[in-house]
């Protein structure tokens, strides 16, 4: 059975485990994600670049970014991993206490790539017997976990200091480009809009000023392009590519590229 497993009072860390291939789609991470991987594979795409997680290594996914995953358990085993979620205000409490001060800064890369610790892997190890547990951890043991995963990543990683304590929101980048990297991930108008530091209004208005088109159509159109060079010159299957290339199901993908290309992706 698949599943994704947080504690009904402890639901900052999840435990993930899957018995067969699972393809997760696109996800928009809200918050600082730091993950074990325990068993089997993960393939995560940010729009720049491809990372493979396997068994025993770390990852931090840093918050307002976009990823596309694929959880793929091992031959005759399952997958599973490890994730904690530290939210902004536990991180804000943890900055006031210690005095963190961090100036904004850019790093394009959604996901940090964690070299193997003794005293992370320690960490993760003490959070699994608590879904071996009947009993629900109390508030406020969630809370003294956080900040352990706080001052375990500052003393395994110091640098990550000026990742974990910038609490900047997007600002207004350059739209065009952010849309050409990423308009295969299926979510809402609105998280481009605030992804690329503007308001609905105005994200709307300047992307029409450079496509002179609309947003959605734009959408639809770039996607299907892309479907076709995926399906015409890879040899992909139309199966394959959907989920890929940003549509919810295949046979809106499949309607869509018909009346696109007056033929059914699969005589391609």
């Amino acid at each position: 059975m698949n599943q994704t497993v947080p504690k009904p009072d402890f639901p900052q860390i999840v435990f993930s485990c899957y018995h067969s291939r699972s393809r997760e789609g696109e996800q928009f991470v809200g918050e600082h994600v730091l993950t074990y991987q325990i068993s089997g594979t993960l393939v995560l795409i940010d729009g720049h670049k491809t990372y493979i997680s396997n068994p025993g290594d770390f990852r931090f996914t840093k918050r307002n970014n976009l990823v596309k995953f694929s959880k793929y358990p091992p031959e005759g085993g399952e997958f599973k991993s490890l994730s904690v979620h530290i939210d902004q205000e536990t991180l804000r409490k943890f900055s006031l206490d210690y005095e963190y001060h961090i100036e904004p800064h850019q790093e394009k890369n959604a996901v940090i790539e964690l070299p193997p610790h003794k005293l992370l892997k320690s960490y993760m190890d003490s959070l699994l017997p608590y879904y071996e547990s009947d009993k629900t951890p109390n508030q406020q043991l969630v809370a003294l976990k956080l900040r352990e995963a706080i001052l375990v990543l500052l003393q395994s990683y110091p640098e990550i200091k000026e990742t974990l304590f910038d609490f900047s929101e997007p600002g207004k980048i350059d739209l065009e480009g952010f849309m050409n990297k990423h308009f295969h991930f299926n979510v809402q108008l609105k998280r481009f809009a605030y992804l690329t530091g503007r308001s609905l209004a105005t994200f709307k208005r300047d992307f029409e000023k450079i496509f002179h088109i609309s947003p959605s159509r734009w959408l639809v159109q770039r996607r299907l392009e892309e479907a076709y060079y995926l399906i015409k010159e890879k040899g992909k299957a139309p199966s394959d590519v959907y989920l890929e290339i940003g549509f919810e199901d295949l046979s809106h993908f499949s309607f869509a590229f018909k009346k696109a290309y007056g033929v059914a992706p699969s005589r391609i």
